[in-house]
């Protein structure tokens, strides 16, 4: 079915890797700060399945507090990397949005919330984490990579009722930009979230501020289990 990209922005320029058959369901993938779509969608060709396919928007330029108001891809302003900075709440929740209507766009054109899972590295995991927890469908999962909880005072009251969404959430233990305990303190928090059960934390020794191929193995395993052939 054929579906007008250019009403929903972040689609029109967005790196799609298409299943190789009919395809049932879909992954859309947010990267970091300072990157593009294309930084992942080589990595996500690496452990696609037949049926899904991966959507990886690019972020569009905006000036960053954090990097001395350089302009570069984000999907909202960052003004610190520890739990006690300022956030940029408008931008967070208009981010948001923009994701979920790319979701609204898949189901229009025939994947529905439930076959959906949204991922992310970095500020695009902890976007994909915001944007799943406050979306009103029920999502098939969230991949959260080395990241965190946005916003996380305005939760659980900010919860759309998804309390039965899967998070796997993944960290690198010798991450020095967003530091694992941080990581930890955010899967802490979902646990209060959501059903604890479906929350599962993994780290990873040895890794930085990055991805390695055990944690893609992990993330593998997590599409197919909840987005399986149907």
């Amino acid at each position: 079915m054929c579906g007008n990209n250019m009403s929903v922005p972040l689609l029109a320029e967005a790196v799609t890797v298409s299943g190789t058959q009919k395809e049932t369901a879909a992954v859309i993938f947010l990267h970091g700060l300072g990157d593009t779509g294309h930084g992942w969608a080589d990595s996500l060709t690496g452990i696609r399945l037949p049926h899904v396919k991966f959507i990886c928007p690019h972020a569009p330029k905006i000036p960053v507090t954090l990097n001395m108001r350089s302009l570069m891809p984000a999907w909202f302003d960052l003004m610190g990397l520890s739990p006690d900075s300022p956030e940029d709440e408008p931008g967070i929740k208009r981010a948001a949005e923009n994701i979920k209507a790319i979701i609204e766009h898949e189901a229009r054109n025939g994947i529905p919330p439930h076959r959906i899972i949204l991922g992310g590295f970095s500020q695009g995991g902890a976007l994909s984490l915001y944007t799943a927890l406050t979306c009103q469908h029920q999502l098939a999962g969230v991949v959260a990579l080395s990241c965190w909880l946005p916003l996380h005072k305005s939760f659980p009251s900010a919860l759309s009722g998804n309390k039965n969404i899967p998070i796997l959430q993944c960290h690198g233990e010798m991450d020095v930009m967003i530091p694992m305990q941080f990581g930890a303190m955010t899967a802490e928090k979902l646990k209060y979230i959501v059903n604890p059960q479906m929350v599962t934390f993994k780290t990873y020794p040895g890794v930085s501020h990055s991805s390695c191929p055990e944690e893609m193995m992990a993330v593998k395993e997590f599409i197919e289990k909840y987005l399986p052939r149907i």
